[in-house]
């Protein structure tokens, strides 16, 4: 059984430590777990490795933010990974930072890497982990917010957040959404 792990970031320097690439931090905190590098291949960085007898595709979208929708296809195809078996994880303005949420399905709440892969896939039934980043910026600056580098306190504890992810994900692989959400969720 193959799964599809997504993180949604964009490439590039620039972009690196920003709000807005927490997906590729939390792919990079797995692959770092499992001893796995990300190679560059069509459409983005692509990574796997084996647990519990499960094939996991790691992929960081080279596409930008914008067309992540694109990649997504592109892998899920490719590789014959069906919609239960796909796991986005992706920053959220809507709640407070470090808060987690994982979903089986749901809107894109105005995320344009969200509204992406439902434009090319037609498709809201897949698995995303959003990961607050909080909303602490003026009116008209959001854009300017969410590609800016964590304040201090953020990185104190970004570490720890971002294993709690790895924690997440790695459940969902092994025992699947419903189970992973309740032991999740709240923490």
């Amino acid at each position: 059984m193959k799964y599809l792990i997504v993180g949604l970031g964009n490439p590039g320097s620039e972009y690196e430590n920003t709000r807005h690439n927490v997906g590729f931090k939390i792919l990079d905190k797995i692959a770092a777990r499992e001893s796995v590098v990300f190679v560059s291949e069509r459409l983005g960085w692509f990574a796997q490795f084996k647990t519990k007898g499960r094939i996991v595709i790691l992929l960081k979208p080279s596409t930008f933010m914008n067309l992540s929708g694109k990649a997504i296809q592109y892998w899920m195809q490719k590789e014959k990974i069906a919609f239960e078996n796909v796991l986005v994880a992706t920053d959220d303005l809507a709640l407070p930072f470090g808060t987690i949420r994982l979903r089986p399905k749901g809107s894109d709440g105005g995320h344009n890497g969200l509204k992406s892969i439902h434009e090319i896939t037609g498709r809201t039934d897949y698995s995303r982990l959003r990961f607050g980043i909080g909303a602490e910026f003026g009116k008209g600056h959001q854009v300017n917010f969410v590609l800016s580098a964590w304040n201090p306190e953020e990185n104190l504890e970004l570490s720890a957040r971002l294993d709690l992810c790895a924690d997440l994900i790695l459940s969902f692989v092994s025992v699947g959404v419903q189970y992973t959400m309740s032991a999740f969720n709240n923490k």
